[in-house]
């Protein structure tokens, strides 16, 4: 891969791992906001219950997906950054496009999937 594509994948990262650290602090500010609010009867208690459990859920995944993101970085610091972790071919441009942390090329996906 080219130090130009190379740069270009490394901006795209950086700019995903911003925009989910972002909605990581905006979730738990929000969480924070309905853990304070009074409830009123059991059905307010209920929602806020629903929504900080969905909140919760949405932070949990994009926490996973900055786990990701920081591994793929560090592959490009490493240099094995378009090399499946699987079958150690080339991931193609157009995957990594599609997904910029993936680890596994269009192959070896599956089968990593199937097993996990």
């Amino acid at each position: 891969m080219q130090a130009k594509e190379l740069e270009f994948f490394k901006d795209q990262l950086l700019d995903a791992k911003e925009h989910i650290l972002q909605n990581i602090a905006l979730a738990a500010k929000e969480l924070g906001q309905l853990q304070a609010q009074e409830n009123n009867d059991d059905m307010d208690f209920a929602s806020m219950r629903s929504d900080a459990m969905i909140e919760q859920v949405s932070s949990d995944q994009q926490k996973s997906e900055l786990r990701e993101i920081e591994h793929a970085l560090e592959r490009i610091r490493n240099g094995s950054y378009n090399t499946c972790e699987m079958c150690a071919e080339k991931i193609g441009i157009a995957r990594l496009k599609a997904k910029p942390y993936a680890n596994f090329c269009m192959t070896c996906r599956p089968l990593y999937e199937k097993s996990h």
